[in-house]
């Protein structure tokens, strides 16, 4: 019997966002520990590093005036400032590894998914690549309890990011997939079930005779 042909596939670039809480990082190192051939996208950010953090591992750790700079060069496909720390994507490293074939995982917010769409929708290596999730709390009790875990803000920065969260689950329906979180396990396996369907996805698939 003649051996089958080999398969060769286009990459996946897995994002994964939700609200503050929604365990989206969790989430994500769970993939990268589960499939050694997933690389995590490294991004920026100028808070500095907690112990056991290194610099181009957790994060590229950069000065607030490199970080400015970077941004008016347009080195980064989004970018934002949370909570007074500046944190973003870098374009070039993103498109490298694409380029090499490697499956990426990226947990953004979700102003960064937003921004990393449209950045998709100029770059057809990107487009092609993409697959969204949005993990969403089943219903507001639960955001807000996830929310309170932290126990470390006054009852107005409770409210407030209480109400972001809320505006952020309203925009699950722009994403591919959305998963309703449950445990830690259950929300691994989906996201898992999701990354297996889009390794198999047709159109990123080239059969050669």
């Amino acid at each position: 019997m003649q051996p089958a042909p080999p398969t060769r596939r286009a990459p996946v670039l897995l994002l994964i966002s939700g609200p503050s809480g929604s365990g989206k990082t969790t989430v994500a190192q769970g993939l990268l520990a589960r499939y050694p051939q997933l690389r995590r996208v490294v991004t920026c950010t100028t808070r500095p590093p907690r112990p056991g953090e290194r610099h181009g591992r957790e994060y590229y750790f950069l000065k607030r005036e490199e970080f400015l700079a970077r941004i008016e060069s347009g080195a980064f496909i989004e970018h934002a400032e949370v909570y007074g720390n500046l944190y973003g994507t870098p374009k070039a490293e993103l498109l490298e590894q694409l380029a090499q074939g490697r499956d990426l995982v990226l947990n953004v917010d979700v102003q960064g998914a937003r921004s990393l769409r449209a950045f998709a929708a100029a770059e057809p290596t990107v487009a092609r690549a993409l697959a969204t999730v949005f993990l969403a709390a089943a219903d507001r009790a639960e955001l807000e309890r996830r929310l309170a875990r932290r126990a470390t803000e006054n009852a107005e920065q409770f409210a407030a990011r209480l109400q972001a969260a809320m505006e952020e689950t309203a925009e699950a329906k722009t994403f591919d997939y959305t998963v309703v979180s449950g445990t830690m396990e259950e929300d691994l396996d989906r996201v898992s079930a999701i990354y297996a369907a889009e390794t198999l996805r047709t159109s990123r698939r080239r059969v050669f005779p």
